[in-house]
């Protein structure tokens, strides 16, 4: 067994980040900057995009997104239930109605088929999520949501680095969410980001990310910057800071290298837990790019002769680290009550909510600290 505990989801931060933010303390400079849009001008270069909004979460990057797009109360979106609270919560900020739909089980992505059934006189916006790293059919969500007049919110939250058909995630709906969460491909600890192609949106977004002000602190503060500022409209304390950017930054020099150390755990994993009672991730769609943010196997307790929670705990005695994603969101006491949901509604969803195990993958990891989840996994099984 393992000396040390292997964590979930633990960020890899090397030299090259900490001499970053060493420089950005030393510069005088720690709020919404030049590091920021420096960042936002590479990121945008990354995914395809036009313009890029760096903010202090995805939460925000989702939130505003629907707000420029106009949605509103008595609006609905419809979205999956596999997914984090934040993707609801924030349909219900704006006083809209999150309206779920099944989601495919090899996949956990949102059904296009089922989107187009939810569909009412009251829908405003689609809000696919890129479950674990693999995006969405986004052909058929964008062709549902042209044939009936609707906008794309894409959560990009795990979907850094994927494409579909050759299309980067970021480049094809309205707006995208990504996330740099800690446990994130990216991290500058807390943070986010949204693409647009529209300069619109992504001006009304920058605005309503600092208090609705007409002038950031980066621009009010150089000799040519404006002698005063007006509230445009009430805003929100949203934006991303020169200390996160900084780090930002340099992980994004290292987005490829990581990319591919994760597909190798990866592909590890794929031929070494093959022969064990789980099933594993199911393969690429052709012609698209999988993130490789989740490595998801599901336990049935009628093969593996124990449920996921059981297993997880054995591991956890083991050392290994697991996460669970998700806890479907129509199975939370919120949405149970204010939406009149319950178990039985969505049960592509609710079979992984009840036997989904995320096993630890990052950059960080050595194919030896893959090899240990590996033993636990089979001690664990026998």
């Amino acid at each position: 067994m393992r000396k040390d505990f292997l964590v979930f989801g633990a960020p890899v931060i090397g030299e090259e980040e900490i001499a970053e933010v060493i420089a950005t303390l030393r510069s005088g400079w720690i709020g919404t900057g030049p590091r920021v849009q420096e960042f936002e001008r590479r990121f945008a270069a990354v995914v395809g995009a036009k313009y890029a909004v760096a903010l202090n979460s995805c939460t925000a990057g989702l939130h505003l997104s629907l707000k420029v797009l106009g949605v509103g109360p008595g609006d609905e979106v419809i979205t999956t239930p596999l997914t984090w609270c934040a993707t609801a919560n924030v349909v219900v900020h704006v006083g809209a109605r999150p309206v779920f739909v099944d989601v495919d089980r090899a996949t956990g992505n949102i059904l296009p088929d089922q989107v187009e059934a939810a569909i009412t006189p009251r829908t405003k916006a689609i809000m696919p999520v890129h479950f674990a790293g693999r995006a969405c059919d986004m052909d058929a969500i964008m062709d549902i949501a042209r044939r009936h007049g609707l906008k794309v919110v894409e959560d990009a939250a795990h979907a850094i680095e994927a494409t579909w058909k050759g299309r980067k995630v970021g480049s094809i709906g309205h707006c995208t969410a990504f996330s740099f969460y800690a446990n994130k491909n990216i991290t500058t600890a807390e943070g986010g980001m949204v693409t647009t192609d529209d300069e619109t949106l992504a001006e009304r977004m920058r605005i309503l990310s600092l208090h609705g002000v007409s002038a950031d602190a980066w621009r009010r503060f150089r000799p040519d910057g404006p002698a005063h500022v007006e509230v445009i409209e009430p805003g929100f304390k949203y934006n991303m800071t020169d200390i996160q950017a900084a780090l930002g930054l340099r992980q994004l020099d290292k987005l490829h290298e990581h990319h591919e150390r994760r597909e190798r755990l990866w592909r590890l994993y794929d031929e070494a837990l093959a022969g064990l009672p789980l099933r594993l991730p199911a393969p690429p769609e052709p012609d698209c790019c999988h993130a490789r943010h989740l490595y998801t196997v599901l336990v049935d307790a009628s093969r593996a002769r124990l449920d996921r929670d059981s297993l997880r705990e054995a591991l956890r005695a083991r050392n290994i680290g697991t996460g669970v994603h998700y806890v479907a969101l129509h199975l939370h006491r919120y949405y149970r009550e204010s939406l009149g949901l319950r178990r039985g509604m969505f049960p592509n969803a609710e079979y992984i909510s009840d036997h989904t195990l995320s096993l630890p993958l990052t950059a960080g990891m050595t194919e030896r600290d893959a090899q240990d989840v590996v033993n636990a996994l089979r001690e664990a099984l026998a």
